[in-house]
């Protein structure tokens, strides 16, 4: 039996299937991750063995790749949601968590780059968590 796991943009216009499992999952601090987020961290899903499968929307899907360096981001041209990346060379696919529908299944095994970590990202434990939005 073939893991899949269901995933889609914001917009709802590309939709997409990953085949297979997910071999490791890491919250990365670095800038280039905090760059592509606008957030402290990117949750990434790695797998050299998945594969994707584009249900709808795929000419919708664009990659920047970082000149110099293996640095990709893939993201819906309509909406600007982050997209599974696989990169030929490597055979690697990259899956953004939070692009995913269905539940993922494992949990994050490392926060990576710690060094690059912004400096206003510590104890964010204690921050308040809040059910809704702020004055809802």
């Amino acid at each position: 039996m073939t893991n899949s796991t269901s995933g889609s943009c914001l917009c709802g216009a590309v939709r997409f299937q990953i085949m297979g499992k997910f071999e490791n999952f890491f919250l990365c601090h670095c800038r280039r991750c905090r760059k592509d987020t606008g957030s402290a961290h990117a949750a990434n899903l790695f797998s050299t063995t998945a594969t994707v499968e584009w249900l709808s929307g795929h000419e919708l899907a664009r990659t920047f790749l970082l000149p110099g360096t293996r640095h990709r981001k893939c993201f819906c041209t309509e909406c600007g949601s982050a997209l599974p990346c696989a990169d030929d060379e490597t055979g690697l696919l990259v899956v953004p968590a939070g692009s995913l529908d269905d539940a993922v299944g494992i949990r994050p095994e490392a926060h990576i780059c710690g060094d690059s970590r912004a400096d206003w990202d510590s104890a964010l434990e204690k921050v308040p968590m809040v059910a809704g939005l702020p004055g809802s």
